[in-house]
Parts: structure tokens; sequence; C-alpha cells
């Protein structure tokens, strides 16, 4: 059986080394597992008004979904100003409100961070941010391996493609060892 995992990018630019790290993650992901990339584009500022007088925004419902049939979910993060970028906790925190007819997408999922930076410590206090929300909203968080893309204006190409071979071979371990994890897990989270 294939498992099915779901790479949250938390920036929004074109250009993103997040996002370019999910992209180079994706064929190294191993042949029993599947790895989807997703974004966090459409998805509004949170307002409890708006989420009373409309629902949930349709782009948070269709993450949700793909969430749902994820078997774990694994977080690219940036890092803002040595924390979780605003519009990526933004996104978490819409993704956390209960949806008429969908379970909690949180509780109990395996999940695991990893991040690039164009700075030299890569995205370790970003990372270490993301611990007390995951702990939070009831996920088993994967603590088995720790990716931190530091100088990511060198270990990407202008075109987004991952340079770096040790980058590579580390990507290539963290996602073997987190796909483990999530098979290890043996919850029933597909709904």
């Amino acid at each position: 059986m294939t498992t099915q995992l779901l790479g949250l990018s938390g920036s929004l630019r074109a250009q993103s080394f997040n996002t370019s790290l999910l992209r180079a993650a994706q064929p190294l992901a191993g042949d029993a597992t599947q790895l989807d990339a997703a974004t966090l584009h459409g998805i509004p500022l949170y307002d409890g008004d708006l989420e009373q007088a409309e629902g949930t925004p349709a782009a948070v419902r269709a993450l949700k979904e793909r969430i749902l049939a994820s078997d774990g979910l694994l977080l690219v993060t940036p890092e803002y100003n040595n924390g979780i970028p605003g519009v990526f906790k933004n996104a978490i925190d819409w993704l956390s409100r209960p949806t008429p007819g969908m379970p909690d997408v949180f509780r109990d999922r395996p999940v695991a961070v990893i991040g690039a930076s164009p700075g030299g410590f890569g995205t370790i206090l970003s990372q270490a941010h993301w611990l007390p929300v995951l702990r939070t909203l009831g996920t088993h968080t994967w603590q088995g391996g720790r990716l931190m893309v530091s100088r990511a204006s060198s270990v990407f190409g202008p075109d987004g493609s991952l340079l770096d071979d040790k980058v590579r071979q580390q990507l290539a371990e963290f996602l073997q060892g987190f796909a483990a994890f999530v098979a290890e897990a043996n919850t029933p989270l597909r709904r």
C-alpha cells in the first residue's frame, strides 16, 4: 500500500525556497510513498465574522479535504523575523476551525516540519515555534529527523531546482524516515 503524504509550503512567493524544497522532495519520497504538494494561495485572513456569515472558505475546505485524504502532513516552513510566517499560521488557524461535515484534520495526524531560509541558521527558530502549535492541535509530530536548509540561495538554482547533492541526500533520508513513521503510526486517518 502506498503512503500518501501532503506537503504544504508556507510561502506565497512564486520563487519560494520552501516551495522549491517541496517540489524537490516529491521525486525523493520513495517508491512506496506519494508526496503531493499544496500551497496557501486563496486562503483569506482569518475573520470570525466572515466564518460566521459565510462558513468555511472554499480554499480552506479544499485544503482540508486534501489533508484528510493523506496519511501524513509535511509542513515546509519559511522563517520570517525568527518565527513562523503569519500567512502560514493564518492557514493553520483556518484549518483548525470546525467545518460541518468534516472531522478534525490535525488530531493524531502524523506531521513533520522542514524548511529553507537564505540565512545561516536555516529555519531552526521557525521549526521550534511550530512545536507548541502542533502539540496544541494534537498532531502526532515526528521527532525522528531534522532538516533546516540554510543559505538557500546557493542550494537552489534560478529555476528552483535543487543543486546541492548533500541536501538532496538529507532530504531523501528525512522523507524516508517520515514515511516509515507514518506507515508505522497505523492509524485509520482516511475518512
